[in-house]
């Protein structure tokens, strides 16, 4: 698959990318043997015909963005950078389907589930899971990166901030497509319509501006923490 190979080439920008250790050497290895073994692999199981289609979420204005996202963009800055001429919407095809569904299952088999406090000893920081491991956000950011490299465009897939089934801040990736938004999440491989995950959507990145925009939630939290 393309992801595996564009993995392998060094495509994920940013100072660490210049840093390549050997336990990132080991990740990059994991997620294209991932990938080879993807080619064979049934990946329809949740099929494309069983989507509905559904209004996405609304938009209700302006949100202050995430801390530790604001300091991501600065460090890799190509990952927030937004071109309004992408399409706003992902058309869905088989092929589109085919390639969202194996790269959220295969980044969600390969990255190491740790919160940034046990793992960096930091509260929240936001990267794409160089050394194997992240929390959250970092599954997303990395299936982003993937599904840009493969052709989808970056402005249809926004970083979104919910409260989980816990009443904790988590972080997952919405794909806003013409079939409703949809959520990539590394709690389930499952990708659900977003007012079917059971979360409260506090607010999104924007798909106007390197910012943020607010989905109505009420209680926004200060960071994303879950693992």
């Amino acid at each position: 698959m393309r992801f595996a190979v564009s993995m392998m080439q060094g495509l994920v920008k940013g100072p660490a990318s210049r840093r390549l250790s050997r336990s990132r050497r080991a990740t990059l290895a994991l997620l294209a043997a991932l990938g080879a073994a993807g080619l064979a692999a049934p990946v329809h199981a949740q099929t494309l015909a069983s989507l509905p289609v559904e209004a996405g979420a609304r938009v209700q204005g302006d949100a202050k963005p995430i801390a530790a996202w604001v300091t991501f963009c600065q460090t890799y800055a190509a990952e927030c950078a937004l071109d309004r001429g992408e399409p706003a919407r992902i058309s869905l095809t088989p092929a589109t389907w085919a390639t969202i569904v194996s790269v959220n299952r295969r980044v969600n088999k390969a990255v190491e589930p740790m919160t940034d406090q046990d793992h960096l000893h930091v509260a929240d920081r936001w990267d794409l899971a160089e050394d194997g491991i992240g929390d959250c956000e970092d599954f997303q950011l990395l299936k982003r990166h993937l599904l840009a490299e493969a052709g989808l465009p970056r402005r249809a897939m926004r970083m979104t901030v919910v409260i989980d089934e816990k009443g904790e801040g988590h972080a997952v990736l919405t794909l806003i497509t013409d079939r409703g938004d949809l959520v990539l999440d590394n709690k389930t491989s499952a990708i659900l319509p977003w007012h079917k995950t059971g979360y409260v959507f506090i607010k999104r990145e924007s798909q106007d501006a390197v910012a943020w925009v607010s989905l109505g939630g009420v209680t926004s939290p200060v960071t994303t923490a879950n693992r």
